[in-house]
């Protein structure tokens, strides 16, 4: 099976987050979409204050894909060594399930800090990368190596950061949020 590497840390993950992925099994991009929680982003651990508990971040992503069994919840990069960079967990998924191929999922604005990445050369010589679109940010398809390309899903102008600050303001923002993970926020009492 081709399986999507849709890595995050969804925190919390939102409506934006399901539909892309369900968007590339509908068009049949891939076969599954493999969601993995991220214990650290090493290009955000400026940010760690406002992060949820990792466990809370998996159980909220668990919740928000029960509905569609094409997408699947991991903990996978909880088990590696840290800092977790993409090209190290990309070669530990495709090691640990060699019957699969995987390619990685990424936002035009991932895109755009790509070169940023550890190792990111060898993800692109490796790996096909499926770029989704993303607010104010424009790729030029013919500028992109043979790995990669820019698939076409629908556009959500929403954010992760802007739902913490909405819900740490109490601004209503539940069509972003599946309602098991509103209600799990709320039992939590997270983000406030």
């Amino acid at each position: 099976m081709l399986i999507a590497v849709y890595g995050g840390s969804f925190n919390p993950i939102h409506t934006g987050h399901t539909s892309l992925a369900k968007s590339l099994i509908a068009q049949g991009l891939v076969d599954e979409v493999w969601l993995l929680v991220s214990p650290l982003n090493p290009l955000k651990q400026d940010c760690t204050s406002t992060f949820a508990e990792y466990s809370d971040r998996l159980r909220m992503a668990q919740l928000a894909c029960e509905d569609c069994p094409a997408l699947r919840v991991s903990d996978f990069e909880d088990h590696l060594p840290r800092p977790s960079y993409m090209v190290n967990t990309l070669a530990a998924l495709q090691e640990a399930y060699p019957q699969h191929t995987f390619a990685l999922v990424i936002g035009a604005d991932n895109w755009e800090q790509f070169h940023h990445w550890y190792h990111w050369e060898d993800i692109i010589a490796h790996y096909r990368i499926l770029i989704y679109n993303r607010p104010n940010y424009t790729i030029d398809p013919m500028t992109l190596p043979p790995t990669v390309r820019v698939v076409d899903t629908p556009l959500y102008d929403i954010s992760s950061t802007q739902i913490r600050t909405a819900l740490s303001t109490s601004t209503p923002c539940s069509q972003w949020l599946n309602p098991k993970v509103i209600e799990y926020i709320k039992q939590k009492g997270l983000y406030r």
